[in-house]
């Protein structure tokens, strides 16, 4: 079986690689993230990316090229969270399951799926969309149970480890948190 697996980051591609190539999978990885900002945060990941590529001779396609205007013209004027999220997902997810369906994969996957701060329902429902959309199966599997495992491995490896999720949004909103905790104290 071949799947291409949509990577977010290094760090969360780490468990799901293994478990895969474990079942005998072949894993095609794919890098698209035009939600990830600044441009200095998308070439931490990138480089890291390349790095694990390196390390554990991986076959990634790199569709390479920072995205915020793209990212934020698909959200528009829906930037709760959740809501943009939705559409971050739904971007990503159909890019993966095109590139799926070029390479004649038998399934696509992501990384998104291994993170427990990420919004599983939402990805699930956007994944099944992209499946419907471009006659390419999903496969779904919850590796957040291997999150500890996976962090574990990533500092072993010496990774960039990012602070959140990656979009201009999730950065305010940890800054924001940041120092509402700093005044409570």
């Amino acid at each position: 079986m071949k799947i291409l697996l949509h990577i977010c980051c290094a760090n969360c591609a780490l468990y799901p690689v293994r478990k895969l190539q474990g079942k005998g999978v072949r894993v095609n990885g794919l890098w698209y993230n035009p939600n990830i900002h600044p441009a200095q945060e998308y070439l931490k990941r990138l480089e890291a990316v390349r790095q694990l590529q390196g390390l554990w001779g991986l076959d990634i396609t790199y569709n390479d090229r920072y995205g915020l205007t793209e990212f934020l013209a698909e959200t528009g004027q829906d930037t709760r969270d959740g809501l943009r999220c939705a559409h971050c997902y739904r971007m990503r997810l159909r890019e993966a399951a095109s590139a799926a369906r070029e390479m004649k994969a038998d399934a696509f996957a992501t990384t998104l799926m291994y993170s427990p701060y990420q919004k599983f329902d939402i990805i699930t429902a956007e994944a099944a969309e992209a499946e419907r959309l471009f006659h390419v199966p999903f496969y779904l599997e919850d590796w957040r149970g291997g999150f500890r495992e996976g962090e574990s491995l990533s500092r072993e490896l010496g990774f960039y480890r990012q602070k959140y999720c990656g979009c201009i949004f999730s950065e305010m909103e940890r800054f924001i948190k940041a120092k509402e905790r700093g005044s409570k104290k």
